[in-house]
């Protein structure tokens, strides 16, 4: 199973192999008050799409459209999290306020 949390949220005892899916480390969090399993800067979107994008909802379709094109052209990226779904649960930790247009949620459904 995989699921999405703010990385603002507490660790749950189901999370399962914990992955932060972004390519800015997020405000305000130090690095070892994260419990993460591993920093996937290259699952995130580009900088030019998470630019673009800005969190708008209106751009929403197209931005999934865009990040699957980009998760497309480097399927390597997506593998740790493949493989530890193969495991057990796994949650993607993102830092958007908007938790319905961020791109864990677009990456959760790419995945399944």
């Amino acid at each position: 199973m995989i699921t999405i949390k703010r990385v603002y949220e507490s660790p749950g005892a189901d999370d399962g192999t914990r992955f932060l899916v972004e390519r800015l480390w997020p405000r305000g969090m130090k690095k070892e008050s994260l419990q993460m399993d591993a920093w996937l800067k290259d699952v995130a979107p580009s900088n030019a799409l998470r630019r673009w994008f800005g969190h708008d909802p209106a751009k929403w379709v197209e931005f999934r459209d865009r990040y699957f094109a980009e998760l497309d052209g480097e399927p390597e990226a997506v593998q740790p999290i493949v493989e530890a779904s193969r495991q057990g649960n796994v949650t993607l930790l993102y830092s958007a306020h908007d938790t319905e247009h961020n791109n864990a949620a677009a990456l959760k459904e790419y995945l399944s």
